[in-house]
């Protein structure tokens, strides 16, 4: 199963639980409050998995390391590039 997969199944398995104490079938009577905490936790579950992301995110751009051998190189091969072409004729 792919990773796409598990999160699908997990959803749907978050979401019929919620659904089932959400629309409160006829045999569970919940309590107000817990009635209330219930109702919007979609909500808070989406802006709580949105400030993870932006934190992962950020973390991951922080601590980003910078390849200097690879943008040595990279320029080594434009500088090639560029007087192969200018060799066959084209100007920069």
């Amino acid at each position: 199963m792919t990773k796409l997969g598990q999160w699908l199944c997990g959803l749907v398995l978050l979401g019929s639980a919620w659904a089932a104490l959400a629309l409160a079938p006829p045999g569970l009577r919940l309590p107000a409050p817990c009635r209330q905490a219930l109702l919007p936790l979609p909500v808070y579950l989406l802006v709580a998995f949105g400030c993870y992301s932006l934190a992962t995110v950020g973390y991951r751009l922080a601590t980003f390391n910078d390849c200097e051998e690879a943008a040595a190189e990279l320029q080594e091969h434009i500088s090639a590039a560029r007087a192969d072409l200018s060799q066959r004729g084209l100007r920069f």
